[in-house]
């Protein structure tokens, strides 16, 4: 019997391969961007090169307890903490955290990292974090309900979720059509999975790269709304990366609040 396939363990190993091929999202902050930030001139993206508001932020983020989910790379994370907060890391990445380790003993921050899936935030107890910041990454993740579960419970009352997450409507797309010519060419249904793909299809395509999965508005935005969470905020910009950027917004961000009373 052939051995079920983990998207998990291999979006882990390829996320460790995208640091050894010094992928732009593997790429620490210098000790120019924290010195700015330790001065309080400090940004982080949240999708593509979009930086997040700072009125999505509480006011002072100095001692604030932040979540940086999915998001290591030591980009955002040194960014945070040197900006007052204190942050953990976690991401499913060995060599992603690293990273984070790598620009916190560099500057002398103080950051924890911890690795595993997104789905399950045990290592977290109840009401733990007053920010979580969840950069572009749930479109490695098989399902989104018990990420938004699990982000509902860590979070203090009147705490903040900001997501950025894929517009579905870039996966209708054939991926070589659009790479190689240019094209658009509508090929695939929504939800979608690079695992949709025959193997030397996405061999192709992807390489031995992450897989994806595209998600619906309903399990993005629907699943933070049925997790519980108040969404106060929505924001769109173009895919950093792709021609779909000069027809549509590839990417959308949110902002969620969990009710300071529960009813």
């Amino acid at each position: 019997m052939a051995e079920e396939f983990d998207p998990v363990a291999h979006n882990r190993a390829a996320w460790d391969r995208e640091v050894d091929s010094d992928s732009e999202w593997t790429r620490p902050v210098g000790p120019e961007v924290i010195a700015r930030a330790r001065a309080g001139d400090w940004s982080v993206v949240l999708i593509g090169y979009e930086p997040a508001p700072r009125d999505w932020f509480p006011a002072n983020l100095r001692g604030a307890a932040v979540l940086c989910l999915g998001s290591g790379g030591g980009q955002q994370g040194p960014v945070l903490a040197a900006a007052g907060a204190e942050v953990t890391v976690f991401d499913n990445s060995p060599r992603q955290l690293a990273r984070d380790e790598e620009v916190a003993a560099r500057e002398g921050l103080a950051i924890a990292t911890v690795l595993g899936d997104m789905r399950d935030l045990s290592a977290f107890a109840d009401a733990s974090f007053d920010v979580i910041l969840n950069p572009v990454s749930n479109v490695f993740c098989p399902e989104l309900a018990p990420v938004w579960r699990e982000c509902f419970r860590v979070l203090r009352p009147a705490g903040v979720l900001m997501s950025g997450f894929m517009n579905p409507d870039i996966f209708i797309f054939d991926v070589v059509a659009l790479d190689e010519r240019e094209e658009f060419v509508v090929r695939h249904r929504i939800p979608f999975t690079t695992l949709d793909l025959p193997e030397d299809e996405r061999a192709r395509s992807y390489g031995d790269g992450p897989i994806e999965f595209s998600h619906t508005l309903t399990e993005q935005i629907g699943g933070q709304l049925a997790a519980g969470f108040l969404l106060t905020h929505l924001a769109e910009a173009p895919h950093h990366a792709d021609v779909t950027a000069r027809y549509m917004p590839g990417y959308i961000a949110t902002r969620a609040i969990k009710p300071a009373r529960q009813a």
